[in-house]
């Protein structure tokens, strides 16, 4: 038994013969087990001569020696060898002749040899975060219109900065886009905003309420719900009330409604470090992309095709799930075309692998170790998460083998962060 491919690759093949007498043995053992559960009539269960077995059953006798003895010799030679298969063994050119040695070869794939240069001269960008008192501001505005209160007008037709209060049903014009009509109740349209279709504001300008208006509504390419792009609709629209906007007065009350607040200059200040913690988290984690994108380009290395294609099967169920969220039917996902999500997928999921494998070693250059109160912390943020007792994440993690996957995770995100630090 010996490696035929001795190039540092992640690649492997080797030749494998398991000796006639592990045939033999492993064959009568077959035989015996057949012998005990085959019904052949003429016979009584579990006294069928060998002979009569090893004429009816020969082939699946056969497939079951090699299913039985393939692996553990494949399994024997690599740990002689010293190699650790990380992909499942492609066999070929295999041989099993009764009374004879029983050849095969197996191709599988190994983890890359890495040897890991220039990270410690990586340097990335720290930029200072600042807020303006502008944005602050902005900001509190937000706050109030989030508060806002309306009350109905009476008396007089609706003008410009009023809000309408309607019903209404919009039919596309195309019957051919596959766009579903529209029903919507109580929707509140700002007559002039800067986000209301020019022709609500054109055709609601001067109704009073009872009143209904009948109008076309051309939506362009670049609209925010692409439900509508480019799509024009016949609408119906019956205004029920014309109401007037109030923003709340910036006072103790507003800030007390908003939170455990004292006055309104604290709303401000926590405004600011809110603003001020996102763009810090932003331009950390531009940082660390940017980061970990000239590590790949200094350290080159084949990355096996197991690992890509496992990162893509996670990325693939991700997107999945997020998309079974957003409501999308499985019958849906049964008709997506999954080999070419997986091909778009291939390029990001091979980065992604090369990150990792990269982080590990620096981890292991650095000696940074993930100890159990982190782990810890991580299965009572998911417990909290799922509203399940903690043990009950634990012992699901474990018997899923999750809890070394976590563990590599944090240890990862640890050599990054000390990427980062020492960067600066």
């Amino acid at each position: 038994m010996s490696p035929t491919d001795t190039a540092p690759s992640t690649k492997r093949e080797i030749e494998v013969e398991i000796p006639p007498e592990e045939v033999s043995r492993e064959t009568e053992v077959l035989i015996q087990k057949y012998q005990k559960l085959a019904r052949i009539p003429g016979f009584r269960r579990g006294h069928v001569p060998a002979s009569i077995i090893r004429q009816r059953f020969s082939q699946d006798i056969q497939n079951d020696v090699i299913d039985a003895l393939v692996p553990k010799y494949f399994r024997k030679e690599t740990e002689r060898l010293g190699v650790v298969p990380i992909s499942q063994p492609r066999v070929t050119d295999l041989h099993a002749n009764e009374g004879k040695p029983m050849h095969f070869k197996a191709s599988f794939e190994v983890m890359p040899e890495i040897k890991i240069e220039g990270y410690k001269e990586l340097r990335a960008e720290h930029p200072e975060i600042s807020v303006t008192n502008e944005e602050v501001e902005e900001s509190l505005k937000n706050l109030r219109e989030q508060k806002a209160t309306f009350s109905p007008i009476e008396g007089r037709t609706i003008t410009d900065g009023d809000y309408a209060q309607v019903s209404l049903d919009g039919t596309p014009k195309n019957d051919e886009s596959g766009t579903k009509p529209v029903h919507m109740d109580d929707v509140l349209v700002e007559i002039g905003g800067k986000t209301t279709m020019p022709e609500f504001t054109e055709n609601l300008r001067g109704a009073s309420p009872g009143e209904e208006r009948t109008f076309d509504v051309h939506y362009p390419e670049d609209f925010s719900d692409e439900r509508l792009r480019g799509q024009t609709f016949s609408y119906k629209v019956k205004i029920n009330a014309v109401k007037q906007k109030s923003l709340p007065e910036l006072n103790e009350d507003f800030a007390k409604e908003l939170g455990e607040f004292t006055s309104v200059e604290e709303v401000r200040q926590r405004i600011r470090e809110g603003m001020e913690h996102e763009r810090r988290q932003t331009a950390e984690r531009e940082a660390k992309d940017k980061l970990l994108a000239e590590l790949i380009r200094r350290n080159e290395f084949e990355v096996p095709e197991a690992l890509v294609e496992h990162q893509i099967d996670i990325r693939l169920e991700r997107g999945l799930r997020a998309l079974a969220a957003q409501g999308m039917s499985s019958e849906h996902m049964k008709k997506m075309d999954l080999p070419r999500l997986r091909a778009g997928q291939h390029d990001q999921a091979l980065q992604e692998v090369k990150a990792a494998l990269l982080l590990e070693k620096i981890a292991e250059e650095e000696k940074i170790e993930v100890g159990d109160d982190e782990i810890n912390q991580e299965i009572e943020a998911l417990a909290k998460q799922t509203n399940q007792a903690p043990d009950a994440i634990r012992g699901r993690l474990t018997r899923d083998g999750a809890l070394d996957r976590i563990r590599n995770r944090i240890r990862n995100e640890k050599a990054l962060d000390f990427l980062y630090r020492q960067s600066a």
